[in-house]
C-alpha cells in the first residue's frame, strides 16, 4: 500500500486524537509523504510550503481512522448460519469478500482485523489490498475456523456426508486441533479463530452457555500458533469458556458475554483485549424476526445482549480493553452499518464517545498488533484519518453516514469522502 508524496493540511475543525483525552479545539493535522507530521492546535501547526493540499473540515471532527475488530468479509449477509457453507462457490464468495472491504473502506474503516474467513479468502484480500489491486482497510488476516466436533459450526448431521471443507477445520482433540492449525500456517493466515463455546444463534447444535472445545484442544491451538508466530482468539460466551481461553493464552476474547470476577481477574493479569460485537445481538433481537429467527433464539440473544453490555462495562471500568467489532454479514446486520456498533455503546451500554472513539482507533490498532503504526495522530504514526462534517463527541451517530465524509485518508492518500 503506497504512501501519499507531498503535504497535506487539515484544519478547521476539532481533534480527536484516539488516545480519549478531550477533543482540540480549531485544531490542525499536517501529513508529509503519507505519514502524520503534527496534529495539535492549529497555533502550533508548522509553516508549510505554498503548494500544500488543503482540507478543510468545515468546523467537524478530525480522527483517526476506524478498526473494525471483528471483520468478516466472506460473510454475505446470510440470512442463516448454514448459508455460509452452501450458498456460494470460492469465486463468488471471493468477489462478495472484495466489495465488503471496499464497502468498509468507504464507511471510514483503515484497518480491519479478520474473525475468520471462508475458504482463507482473507489471506488473499489482504495481499490485494496491499498491492493496491482492490481498495479496503488495512487487514490482520484470519481463515478458516477452528471449531470441536459436534460444537457450534459442525451443524451438518453425519449421514449427509458433507464437510465444512471451506468454513471451519474440524477438530477432536489435541492433535487434531494442533494439525489443523498447522494447515492455516502454510497459507499465511495471522489469527486463528477458535469456537470454545456455543451461542444463541443456534441452539439445537450448542447454546450460548455451552463448551465446544476442550481445555487441551484450546492450549494445543495457542501452542502451535504462538510456535509459529500466529495469535488465537476464540468465540467465548460461555463463563468456564472464557476463563479456559484465557488460561490457555488466547491473545483477545471475542464477546467475553457472561464474565465473572474470576474470568476479569484472569483478562485484567494479562491485559487481553476483548471484543463484544453488541450491535449483532441487538440486531438479532430487534430484526429476528424479519429472518425467521424463532423466539427461543430471540431470548437468547436477549440474555446474551444484557450480560454482554453488563461484562463490557466491568471490564472498562477496571482499567481493561475493548475492541470495537460489531460481527456484521448478516442479513439482520449487513455490511455497511459498522458503525451502528459504535453507537449502541455510546446510547445503549453507556460508555462515553470519547471511550468508544478509543475503543474503535487506538485499542483496535494495538489487537491488530500495529498500534505503533496507526490508531492515534501523533507525528511519526501512518495517516490514516477520518475528516467528518459533524461533532461526533456531542452526537456519535454521524459516524453512520458516509455522507458526512469529508475524507476517509490512508496513508495520507484520500480514497473517499467528498475531498476524494
Amino acid at each position: 500500500m503506497n504512501l501519499a508524496s507531498g503535504v497535506t493540511v487539515i484544519s478547521n475543525g476539532q481533534l480527536l486524537d484516539g488516545n480519549g483525552g478531550p477533543p482540540v479545539k480549531d485544531a490542525a493535522v499536517v501529513v508529509r509523504d503519507g505519514r502524520v507530521a503534527y496534529a495539535g492546535p492549529a497555533a502550533g501547526a508548522p509553516p508549510v510550503e505554498p503548494a500544500a493540499r488543503k482540507i478543510d473540515a468545515r468546523g467537524g471532527t478530525v480522527m483517526p481512522g476506524l478498526v473494525e475488530a471483528h471483520f468478516h468479509p466472506t460473510y454475505f449477509n446470510v440470512a442463516a448460519l448454514e448459508d455460509l457453507d452452501i450458498k456460494y462457490p470460492v469465486e463468488y464468495v471471493t468477489l462478495l469478500a472484495a466489495a465488503n472491504c471496499k464497502l468498509a473502506l468507504e464507511c471510514g474503516y483503515t484497518a480491519a482485523r479478520s474473525g475468520g474467513s471462508l475458504f482463507n479468502v482473507d489471506v488473499w484480500l489482504k495481499k490485494a489490498i496491499e498491492t493496491g489491486l482492490c481498495p479496503g482497510p488495512r487487514l490482520a488476516a484470519s481463515g478458516r475456523e477452528i471449531c470441536g466436533v459436534g460444537g457450534l459450526m459442525d451443524w451438518n448431521p453425519d449421514y449427509r456426508k458433507i464437510g465444512m471443507e471451506g468454513l471451519v477445520l474440524l477438530v477432536n482433540g489435541p492433535d487434531e486441533a494442533r494439525a489443523a492449525v498447522r494447515k492455516l500456517v502454510k497459507d499465511g493466515v495471522e489469527w486463528v479463530k477458535t469456537y470454545p463455546t456455543g451461542d444463541a444463534a443456534a441452539p439445537d447444535t450448542n447454546d450460548h452457555h455451552t463448551l465446544c472445545m476442550t481445555f487441551e484442544e484450546m492450549h494445543a491451538v495457542v501452542a502451535t500458533a504462538h510456535n509459529h508466530k500466529m495469535k488465537v482468539t476464540g468465540h467465548c460466551r460461555a463463563t468456564e469458556g472464557i476463563k479456559n481461553a484465557l488460561r490457555a493464552g488466547y491473545d483477545t476474547i471475542e464477546h467475553g458475554t457472561f464474565m465473572d470476577a474470576e474470568a476479569l481477574d484472569l483478562l485484567l493479569s494479562r491485559d487481553v483485549a476483548c471484543v463484544p460485537a453488541l450491535q449483532f445481538e441487538h440486531a438479532s433481537v430487534v430484526r429476528g424476526k424479519e429472518f425467521g429467527l424463532s423466539q427461543r433464539v430471540i431470548d437468547g440473544h436477549q440474555e446474551t445482549l444484557d450480560a454482554g453490555a453488563e461484562s463490557a462495562r466491568m471490564i472498562l471500568k477496571a482499567g481493561g480493553r475493548l475492541g470495537m467489532g460489531g460481527d456484521y454479514g448478516f442479513g439482520w446486520n449487513p455490511h455497511g452499518d459498522y458503525a451502528r456498533e459504535l453507537t449502541f455503546f455510546v446510547k445503549s451500554v453507556g460508555l462515553s464517545p470519547l471511550e468508544v472513539v478509543r475503543c474503535a482507533t487506538r485499542t483496535g490498532a494495538e489487537i491488530m498488533g500495529r498500534g505503533d503504526e496507526f490508531g492515534t495522530l501523533e507525528a511519526g504514526k501512518l495517516a490514516d484519518v477520518l475528516v467528518v462534517d459533524g461533532d461526533v463527541v456531542a452526537d456519535i451517530a454521524v459516524l453512520e453516514d458516509r455522507s458526512r465524509f469529508v475524507a476517509v485518508m490512508q496513508g495520507g492518500v484520500v480514497k473517499a469522502g467528498r475531498a476524494a
